[in-house]
C-alpha cells in the first residue's frame, strides 16, 4: 500500500503514481462519499466541485453532461441541470469545448469574450454586423428566440454548413450579446445576456493576471495537481500568463511542486491533505467518454496508463473496441471500456462489447461490482434490463 502521506526529500516533495491518482479522483468527487442534501442539493454540490461539465450532442447513452454528473450523484436527475440554469447556479459557454459552468465563475468568461468582440480571436463564422444587430433587435422586441424562429437560406456542400442566421446567432453568444436561456427538446434558446445574468453577478472583467491565477488556483481545486498544458488545454493566448502565475503562486505558497515519480506537477496543501481521507477502492464507476477525469487523454494515459481513444470518429472497419466506449474504473484504476447503447423502445441497454484488464475476467469481487454499476447505469438510462456480454481482454 502506498504511504499515506508525501515524503519530503529537502525541498522537493514526492508523492507515488498511486497518490497521485488518489488525489485526482477524490478532488474530482469520485470514489467517495457522497455529499449530504436532498437530490438537487447534491446535484449543485457536484456542479459546484467540478466547475464545469461538457455538453455533446450524441446520445448513444445519456449525454455526457447529464452521465458526468450522474457519476458524482447516483440521485442524479436530468431536470436537475434545466433547474440550475433557472435559478442561475450555471451558464452555457465555452470552456475547451461547449459547457454548462458554474455561474460563481462567470467573470472569467469575459476575457475570451471581450477578445472575440474585439477581433483579436475568431471564433468560426466570419462575423456580419448588419444581420446581427437585426438579430439582436429582434430578440429585443420579441423575447427568447431560437434558431429556427429565423428564416435564411443555406448552400449545403459539405453537409457541415449552418444558415447565416444562426451562426450570426452563435457569434453573438460567443461575444457575449445573448446568452443560452434555456433548452428546448436540446435546441438552444437566447437571450439578451442583461435579461439571463442574474443582477447580483460578479461583472468586472479580470486582468491577465487575475485570470491566469484563476485558470491555476480552479485546475488543482478540481483534479488536484496538474501541469502548466493541463491548465491552458485549448486555451488561446493565455499560456504566458498561466506560466508567470505558477511561479508567483509558487513564491507566494498558495501552490508547491511536486515530483510523481520523475514527473513534475504543481499541486496545493489541501489537495495533498486527500492522501488522509478513505477512497472507495471496491466499485465500480462507467464514465462518460467527456469526463472531466479524462477529458485530457495525455493526461489520463501518464497519470492513470490509460491510452484511450473514442472511436465514434473512426471509420468502423478501424475500430477496436467499439463505436462508443465507456471506461470503466474500479478503485483508483482505469481498467477497460464497454461499448453500450440504450434502446428506448425495448428498454435494454445493450452490452455490445465489454473489454477488461485480464486479471479481471475472472474475478468475482470486480464481476459483482461491475454487474452492480451496470443495473444502476441502465436505471440511469431509464432501461429496465442489461443484455447478456462476456468479458474480454483489454489490450
Amino acid at each position: 500500500m502506498p504511504t499515506k502521506r508525501p515524503i519530503y526529500n529537502g525541498n522537493k516533495v514526492n508523492i507515488s503514481p498511486a497518490q497521485a491518482r488518489k488525489i485526482a479522483l477524490l478532488s474530482q468527487g469520485l470514489c467517495t462519499s457522497k455529499p449530504k442534501g436532498n437530490a438537487y442539493q447534491k446535484t449543485v454540490h457536484a456542479m459546484q466541485n467540478l466547475g464545469y461539465v461538457q455538453i455533446d450532442t450524441l446520445s448513444v447513452v445519456q449525454r455526457a453532461h447529464h452521465h458526468t454528473l450522474w457519476t458524482r450523484n447516483p440521485d442524479y436527475h436530468p431536470h436537475h441541470l434545466d433547474q440550475m440554469l433557472a435559478d442561475g447556479l450555471v451558464y452555457e459557454y465555452w470552456s475547451h469545448a461547449a459547457s454548462y459552468l458554474s455561474m460563481a465563475h462567470f467573470r472569467f468568461s469575459l476575457p475570451r469574450k471581450r477578445a472575440i468582440q474585439s477581433g483579436q480571436q475568431k471564433h468560426w463564422f466570419k462575423k456580419d454586423e448588419k444581420l446581427m444587430a437585426s438579430i439582436l433587435d429582434r430578440i429585443r422586441i420579441d423575447g427568447p428566440l431560437m434558431a429556427k424562429d429565423f428564416a435564411s437560406n443555406v448552400k449545403k456542400k459539405t453537409g457541415w454548413e449552418s444558415k447565416p442566421t444562426k451562426q450570426a446567432l452563435e457569434t453573438l453568444y460567443m461575444q457575449g450579446d445573448l446568452m443560452i436561456a434555456a433548452r428546448k427538446n436540446f435546441h438552444k434558446v437566447y437571450d439578451l445576456t442583461e435579461r439571463v445574468l442574474p443582477s447580483h453577478v460578479d461583472t468586472c472583467v479580470p486582468s491577465s493576471s487575475e485570470h491566469a491565477q484563476f485558470l491555476v488556483t480552479r485546475y488543482l481545486a478540481d483534479h488536484g495537481v496538474g501541469k502548466l498544458a493541463e491548465m491552458v488545454y485549448l486555451l488561446k493566448d493565455v499560456k504566458p500568463h498561466v506560466h508567470t502565475a505558477l511561479n508567483s503562486l509558487q513564491e507566494e505558497g498558495v501552490i508547491s511542486k511536486v515530483l510523481v515519480g520523475n514527473e513534475p506537477y504543481y499541486t496545493t496543501d489541501a489537495a495533498l491533505a486527500l492522501l488522509d481521507s478513505r477512497m472507495k477502492r471496491r466499485q465500480v464507476s462507467i464514465l462518460s467518454p467527456f469526463d472531466n477525469l479524462l477529458i485530457q487523454r495525455a493526461r489520463a494515459k501518464q497519470l492513470f496508463g490509460f491510452d484511450y481513444l473514442l472511436e465514434c470518429y473512426t471509420p468502423a472497419a478501424k475500430r477496436q473496441y467499439g463505436y462508443f466506449c465507456l471506461p470503466i474504473l474500479w478503485g483508483e484504476h482505469l481498467v477497460g471500456v464497454l461499448d453500450c447503447k440504450a434502446h428506448k423502445t425495448q428498454s435494454v441497454l445493450e452490452i455490445i462489447s465489454a473489454y477488461v484488464q485480464a486479471p479481471l475476467i475472472h474475478h468475482q469481487e470486480f464481476g459483482s461490482a461491475l454487474n452492480k454499476a451496470l443495473m444502476q447505469f441502465a436505471n440511469f438510462n431509464n432501461m429496465t434490463r442489461c443484455s447478456a456480454f462476456d468479458l474480454q481482454p483489454y489490450r
